[in-house]
This record gives C-alpha cells, sequence and structure tokens, in this order.
C-alpha cells in the first residue's frame, strides 16, 4: 500500500508537470495525451496490484478494504464486478498457509 500512495503520488507530480508544458505550448496535444494515457495505464496497474493482493489475515483484510475505500472515495473510483468480488473474497476463501 505504501508503494502504491507513493506511486499516485508520483502520478499525481507527473501530471501537475505535464500540465505546465502544455500550458506553456512546450509540448503538443498528442503528446501531452499520449502521456495522460500512459500515467492512467500506470495508475491502473497501480490499483489492480493492490485489488489482487492476497491478504495473510484477517487484520490485512481488514487493511486492505479499508485502504480501497479511502482510494474509491478520494478518487471517486468505482470497482468493476470481477475487481469487487476479489476484493471481497475473504482469508478463510481461500486455502490457508498456515497449520490449523
Amino acid at each position: 500500500m505504501d508503494q502504491h500512495i507513493a506511486a499516485l503520488r508520483a502520478i499525481s507530480d507527473a501530471v501537475r508537470a505535464w500540465d505546465e508544458l502544455r500550458a506553456a505550448s512546450e509540448v503538443t496535444n498528442v503528446a501531452y495525451a499520449n502521456r495522460l494515457l500512459g500515467v492512467v495505464r500506470d495508475e491502473e496497474a497501480g490499483r489492480l496490484a493492490i485489488v489482487n493482493y492476497r491478504p495473510r489475515g484477517d487484520r490485512e483484510s481488514r487493511l486492505k478494504l479499508a485502504y480501497m475505500a479511502a482510494y474509491l472515495i478520494a478518487t471517486r473510483g468505482t470497482l468493476n464486478a470481477n475487481e469487487m468480488n476479489v476484493l471481497l473474497e475473504a482469508p478463510r476463501d481461500r486455502p490457508s498457509t498456515s497449520a490449523s
């Protein structure tokens, strides 16, 4: 999660820098659009890494849900049905890695 937060900050900084370049007419609209597309893809990869992360217990599951809820609220984002199912899958629904 810390890596995702750092990546989001880097993405925000990159978008701000590209906005300044575009405003100063230092880049074409096509180059600007291509760069923003790259930023969106990077953000999506980071988000999917969090969605697909397999918590190692109830505590990590709760942290993952809290983080994703805060992320979705902050970005006003949504998840597709598959992402929602993965996110809500409880640790008990997966094979246990510890002996009982």
